[in-house]
């Protein structure tokens, strides 16, 4: 992950090859260098993938992983099986983990490519977002940029105080 508090940022354009594989930008080289190479992909939103150090994702999830399924043992749950059922579909197939290659090269496994809506050849949007890596398809970045950027100032000044 990245130094403490080191945050990973910036905004490149990046062509996904015939083999689906991406090579992240090597500005992001200094900030995200995952131990062994190991990290996970996810799904955030339709047209967003998200790329973290292994170790920090599964610190977060575990812990909250292992919340529901104290509460599961303590039969605290029964009465919410379909959300629980509905956890699980969406935990089974949110994620997986994955290998960095040679020149920061990330794979984009069958399922999550088809989630990004992108083909050999497609350009995507590679962005810095604070803690993690995000793989946008790019009109749904352009969309969600446009939304969101005029609220710049009022996070900033949310997050800062």
């Amino acid at each position: 992950m990245s130094g403490a508090g080191e945050f990973i940022v910036g905004e490149y354009s990046r062509k996904i090859d015939e083999r689906y594989r991406l090579t992240l930008p090597s500005e992001f080289e200094s900030v995200f260098k995952p131990d062994s190479g190991k990290c996970v992909i996810a799904k955030e939103r339709p047209g967003c993938l998200s790329l973290w150090d292994e170790e920090t994702w599964k610190a977060k999830l575990d812990e909250r992983v292992n919340l529901v399924q104290t509460k599961l043992r303590l039969g605290d749950l029964e009465q919410k099986m379909p959300e629980l059922q509905r956890f699980g579909r969406i935990l089974s197939t949110r994620h997986r983990e994955l290998q960095l290659a040679g020149r920061s090269r990330v794979l984009l496994p069958e399922g999550f490519r088809e989630f990004l809506a992108v083909e050999p050849g497609n350009d995507v949007m590679v962005i810095g977002a604070a803690v993690c890596i995000e793989i946008w398809h790019p009109q749904k970045w352009i969309n969600y940029l446009e939304g969101e950027i005029s609220e710049f100032r009022t996070l900033l000044d949310t997050l800062s105080h």
